[in-house]
This record gives structure tokens, sequence and C-alpha cells, in this order.
């Protein structure tokens, strides 16, 4: 439970067009995680130049997913970037050995488990793979909220998996009502 009891957790966070950070302008994260002890998020819509086939290859996998060799990897986030994570479905995959389950949403896994099902062709079918990850501390993302760095909305795993990364902002703000073309840098509070 996060300050005031909000809980973000399977939403969406959206980057405010103030937002001072570079990591984060113009970026959707989707809230893996949102407690009083913080919160981690995976970014939907920063492709690397990274492709999944080349990822496996690092990894000393071949990837037999025709459908996904091509996928770029996305940057998740400043912090750990030298490590993987995958966001799947969570129906018709795992169990693998180091999920968190988001409730009401996704998965995301950590280990090299995931990815040699997928190495075989099996494992999730819809997958987006990111290096590094948002982490926000105790309250830090509340304060960032209060200060319109960020607008929040009930995740749609479509915007992740269906949507090209180049309209996943639009899309999400859209679920919200919102033209982008609407929004301001300026901070204001009534």
């Amino acid at each position: 439970m996060a300050e005031r009891g909000i809980d973000l957790t399977n939403q969406f966070l959206i980057a405010m067009p103030g937002m001072t950070d570079d990591n984060f302008a113009g970026a959707v994260v989707y809230l893996c995680e949102h407690s009083a002890k913080g919160a981690l998020g995976l970014m939907i819509n920063k492709p690397t130049d990274i492709s999944l086939k080349n990822l496996f290859e690092k990894v000393d996998l071949s990837l037999e997913r025709p459908d996904l060799a091509d996928a770029p990897v996305y940057f998740g986030g400043p912090v750990q970037t030298e490590r993987g994570f995958v966001l799947h479905e969570v129906q018709g995959s795992g169990p693998f050995s180091s999920t968190l389950a988001v409730p009401g949403g996704l998965g995301m896994t950590t280990s090299k488990d995931v990815l040699e099902a997928l190495s075989r062709g099996a494992g999730p079918h819809k997958v987006l793979v990111t290096l590094g990850y948002a982490g926000w501390g105790a309250g830090q993302l509340e304060q960032e909220i209060g200060r319109n760095g960020w607008l929040n909305v009930a995740a749609d795993p479509s915007i992740i998996f269906d949507t090209p990364p180049e309209r996943r902002y639009e899309r999400a703000l859209a679920l919200l009502g919102i033209d982008p073309r609407m929004l301001s840098g300026e901070a204001g509070h009534a």
C-alpha cells in the first residue's frame, strides 16, 4: 500500500511534456509493482537498435520464433541496464524461476529460462524485452506525480504488444481522452 493508499500497479505512467529527466521524456512506463516501499516499471516505447535475434546471440541462444527475431529490445529504464527484463502475457506461459505476476496484469520475468523457452519456439506468445528498468524509492513516484511529472491510467496490453512503439505514447494518452497536442509543459495547480 503506497502513500494515501494509491496503488498504481498494472497502470501506465505517461510522462508529461515538462518531464526534465531525459531518460523519461516522452516515456510510457508499465508499472509492475507499486507499494509503500517504492515502484518498479518498464518503459514500453523506447526501442534500442538491438534486435531480439542479436540479444539471443549474445547469450548463446538461437531464437526459433521468426515472429520475434526482428523485434527490438527496449530501453526499460536507467536502473540495471545490463540486465534483461521480459514483460509477457501470463496465460500460457511459465512457470519460470523468477517471475513477478502483476495483479490483474502481465508477468515480468528476469530469469534466463524464459529466454530458453522462447529459443525453443515455446514460451509466452506476446513479449516485450527490455534492458534496465525504472525504479522509484518510497514516496518518490507520488512526489513526481504531485509535481505534474506523470499522468496515470489503467494499462491496456494491446498498447504494449500490438501498437507500434512510436504510437504508444499517443495511444496511452487516448485512454484518458487526451490528445498530445493539448498538453502543456507548464505545471500549475488550481
